[in-house]
């Protein structure tokens, strides 16, 4: 298995940003709140419908980070049930 080394510089931003190692940060609503979430949400359907969403409003090109098309208050209820 082949790996890609960073280079430490773009280590240390990633880290500064508060984005530990398995975890990734979204933006939330009208205000973009910032969530750091777990990979393993990827594999949700319901998120993969939320990321779908994500494209069709705002395409790829979009370079302000990942932004997610809902209100805070859904965003925050997803991430509950799937703590739980």
């Amino acid at each position: 298995m082949m790996s890609i080394r960073l280079p430490l510089s773009i280590l240390a931003k990633k880290q500064a940003a508060g984005v530990p190692k398995g975890h990734f940060a979204v933006y939330v609503g009208e205000s973009r709140k910032r969530f750091v979430i777990p990979t393993s949400c990827l594999k949700n359907p319901t998120f993969q419908a939320l990321l779908r969403r994500a494209e069709e409003e705002f395409g790829f090109e979009h370079h302000n980070g990942i932004t997610i098309p809902c209100s805070e208050d859904v965003f925050q209820s997803f991430t509950a049930r799937m703590a739980s």
